[in-house]
């Protein structure tokens, strides 16, 4: 099939990567000379583990390419997916202009039928807006009746988790698709049906649904999972007062199938581009139509609050002025295996500790270019220059006072505990990830602070 891709950030380069794995013909459309320059030069813009192999591959054999073309974009593919960013607007709602630009587009171009895919993750109701847009480009061209008009605009959104994309899209759990029940509407039910057929060879994967379900289910499933990741840091800091061990009690509850084990570790917050925007969103929609999404609110403030938790800890432990300290940071990333640093609890930490005095080290195995870039916003200059950007985790040790751990990368998991010692000033580490055993650690002669197990460790 031909496929036009709108967009080539992380969800439209994924998204045309993979189809064009599947032998479709995928036309990556971006207005942004630099990075189109950039993939059809053999690099990719974003980190994602298999992405670039699988870019390299189908590009080598014809079934990808790359074009700032507006007008090629639209003649090539009988399928548009709009999988453009929508960041969030200063209110929390979601910024659809460029959304709406792509669609305006494609409206004064198209000639024939169209099928419209909204991928990117966009409120309920943008499909109207999209098809109405169309139509206002349509009649602009005086070509808003005949065969060359006739169109359908489809949801269907992404559930691609960061550092594992490329895996989620070919071994999707779950295909959802909206779409009416106009002629156009039915028409284009049966080319997605014929594109995600070869998902759907061992069981149906795909869930067809109206339009709007489908705008809504993609926020709602980001919501439930942002909601269990507060809910246990909220028990994992109560944990921390009534001598619990926040790991025990995810066992305990994880093994009641009604609730489950994904999406139940404590840490030090969620980050990224989706779960804090779709919440937000979300609310902003309810709000639209005179509701309130209590728990979500909670939800939110709950995951501002547990970014703190890891600077609440150095101070518990070495005081509010950590002038003259020194510290350091493993794990800059939201997540492991990414390089976005888009609401990165590290971020939070590094501000904290720097505002009250102290200089760090930090380490990354891929993030750290852009988080020098971001970090540079958030602090300036003079403030980034009191960060010293390490190579390796083990150079980062160097004469600081504690070890803190944000992102959870394997690469930490199982460290040279006696090197960590010898390097460090003092035997601390502060783990916002409860990487390691508490009873392990004392046994080797550290002082371990975790999220929610205070009782293994007595502090």
């Amino acid at each position: 099939m031909k496929i036009t891709i709108i967009g080539t950030g992380y969800v439209g380069l994924v998204t045309g990567a993979c189809l064009a794995e599947l032998g479709n013909d995928v036309f990556c459309l971006d207005v942004d000379q630099r990075k189109i320059d950039l993939l059809n030069n053999g690099g990719i813009p974003i980190h994602e583990p298999g992405l670039e192999e699988v870019v390299a591959r189908n590009r080598a054999a014809g079934r990808l390419q790359f074009s700032t073309d507006v007008a090629a974009s639209v003649a090539h593919g009988q399928l548009q997916f709009i999988a453009v960013g929508t960041p969030p607007d200063e209110d929390g709602s979601a910024d659809l202009q460029y959304v709406l630009a792509a669609a305006r587009n494609i409206g004064r171009h198209m000639d024939g039928y169209k099928v419209i895919v909204d991928k990117s993750t966009v409120p309920v109701g943008t499909a109207d807006r999209v098809a109405a847009a169309l139509r206002e480009e349509l009649r602009a061209r005086g070509a808003e009746h005949g065969d060359g008009a006739e169109f359908a605009v489809v949801s269907n959104p992404e559930f691609l988790k960061e550092g594992a994309a490329v895996e989620d899209f070919m071994r999707p759990d779950r295909i959802v698709i909206g779409h009416d029940d106009s002629p156009a509407g039915l028409r284009a039910r049966d080319l997605m049906k014929l594109l995600y057929a070869p998902f759907n060879r061992n069981h149906e994967r795909v869930y067809w649904m109206d339009v709007r379900s489908a705008e809504f289910t993609k926020y709602a499933a980001n919501a439930m999972l942002a909601t269990r990741i507060s809910f246990m840091n909220e028990l994992a800091n109560l944990a921390d007062q009534v001598g619990a061990d926040i790991e025990a009690v995810r066992h305990g509850i994880g093994s009641d199938p009604r609730i489950g084990t994904s999406f139940l570790y404590a840490g030090a917050g969620y980050g990224g581009s989706c779960f804090p925007k779709d919440v937000q969103a979300l609310e902003r929609t309810a709000r639209q139509y005179d509701q309130e999404l209590l728990i979500l609110r909670a939800v939110e403030a709950v995951n501002d609050r547990q970014k703190q938790v890891l600077g609440r800890k150095v101070v518990g432990r070495f005081g509010d002025d950590l002038t003259g300290m020194h510290f350091a940071i493993w794990g800059l990333a939201f997540k492991p295996n990414t390089d976005d640093m888009r609401e990165a609890p590290s971020r939070v930490l590094i501000q904290e500790l720097l505002e009250r005095g102290a200089t760090v080290a930090v380490h990354d195995p891929v993030a750290m270019e852009e988080a020098r870039r971001v970090l540079a916003l958030d602090l300036g200059e003079e403030k980034l220059a009191r960060i010293d950007f390490k190579a390796t985790p083990m150079e980062a040790l160097a004469g600081a006072e504690a070890l803190v751990i944000v992102t959870e990368w394997k690469a930490f998991r199982s460290p040279d505990f006696e090197l960590i010692k010898a390097r460090l000033k003092q035997p601390v580490i502060i783990d916002g990830r409860n990487l390691f055993e508490p009873p392990l650690m004392t046994g080797l002669g550290i002082e371990y602070h975790g999220i929610g197990r205070s009782v293994l460790t007595g502090k």
